[in-house]
């Protein structure tokens, strides 16, 4: 199957430098601020504040967790991208149409694959103790 290097990164594969270094054991730091949620005195339950880990803080990455495997959907509308964009001036119209019109129908599936499943999550064991599971690089930078 023929696809960019931008397909392979928007898919989270092969090419994307991101979750190439995101690896077990690398170190990293917060690129934002996290808010983990409001702090909660004794027996009470009064409010004592608001817990926050800052941009800057520093972990090792405990465990990394791919991206999800695409579906077929996916998979067949990288396909048909491909061959649009790769012989579609070769066929005839008829032809071109309805391989467009394929395309067209699988967008819906590769756009939500693109904002919600093609990226690795991590599991950040911070040097003051704390733990952030299910962590997207976004917020992890590479020291």
């Amino acid at each position: 199957m023929a696809t960019t290097a931008a397909d392979r990164r928007a898919a989270g594969g092969e090419g994307d430098r991101r979750t190439m270094g995101l690896a077990e054991g690398r170190r990293v730091k917060l690129a934002v601020d996290i808010c983990l949620g409001e702090a909660v005195a004794g027996t009470t339950g009064a409010t004592a504040g608001l817990l926050s880990l800052a941009a800057g803080t520093e972990g090792t990455v405990e465990r990394v967790d791919g991206p999800p495997r695409e579906s077929h959907a996916v998979r067949e509308y990288l396909r048909l991208r491909s061959l649009l964009q790769d012989y579609g001036h070769t066929m005839p119209e008829a032809s071109r149409q309805r391989l467009e019109e394929e395309v067209r129908e699988l967008e819906p599936q590769w756009s939500d694959f693109r904002e919600h499943g093609g990226r690795a999550t991590a599991r950040v064991r911070f040097d003051n103790g704390f733990v952030l599971d299910g962590a997207p690089e976004a917020v992890l930078t590479h020291l």
